[in-house]
């Protein structure tokens, strides 16, 4: 059984957050137990990285990242219906795929385009870093939140493919019903603020929302590693 752990005083309240960066802070309060431990932290790119970085500051671990990216529609780039992780793995969410009436060669090329992305994001952000051996290791994926958590699912099952021993999966904000159903090695879920209700943003946690762009998650990395 999952572990779950949250801020009971910010459950359900909007606007916890000024920021990714505070937002990471407050999660690194909940992270306590891994503090100069031989965790090792990976963000999921773009908006995983400022809140990432933050927690690795405040624990005194390294970051990285776990390029994984949701597959979204042609008409709604917000919107998702899978996702295709760093090492190829792809999963689609069927029951919703159903509902589309998308035909197969568009559902194709979303996928290819996702694949560019992933990608790109790879080369930009590991600059010809070596890959990561995560035999054996200790993970915290970090997200600036769950919404359906699919793509922190398919984040999971690569990385449980590439041998991690055990994986925690931390983000600030969260839906109530994403946060029990992560497959092993998944052992616990930190979440500050824990929220419920048929209406979910991620954006609705925070007080200063916008995206973060390639070049902006590439500068927290490269400070968060200049520090190690």
């Amino acid at each position: 059984m999952i572990r779950v752990v949250d801020v009971p005083e910010l459950r359900e309240r909007l606007h916890v957050f000024r920021d990714r960066g505070e937002a990471g802070e407050v999660l690194a309060g909940i992270l306590a137990e891994y503090r100069h431990g031989d965790a090792l932290i990976l963000a999921i790119p773009s908006g995983g990285v400022p809140v990432a970085t933050a927690v690795g500051r405040c624990l005194g671990l390294p970051v990285d990242i776990a390029v994984v990216s949701k597959i979204t529609f042609a008409w709604n780039t917000e919107a998702g219906y899978g996702a295709v992780a760093f090492d190829g793995t792809l999963r689609l969410n069927e029951t919703l795929l159903a509902r589309t009436g998308l035909d197969r060669r568009q559902v194709e090329a979303d996928i290819e385009r996702t694949r560019s992305k992933v990608e790109r994001r790879v080369a930009c952000m590991r600059r010809g870093r070596p890959p990561l051996d995560l035999t054996g290791r200790t993970l915290i994926v970090v997200d600036d939140g769950l919404a359906s958590g699919f793509t922190m699912r398919v984040a999971v099952e690569a990385l449980a493919r590439e041998g991690a021993a055990c994986i925690a999966v931390a983000v600030p904000t969260g839906h109530a019903d994403a946060l029990a159903d992560f497959p092993s090695p998944v052992q616990s879920v930190y979440c500050a603020n824990v929220r419920s209700g048929w209406r979910f943003a991620v954006a609705d946690a925070y007080q200063h929302w916008s995206d973060v762009d390639d070049a902006e998650a590439v500068r927290a990395l490269q400070t968060s590693r200049s520090h190690e």
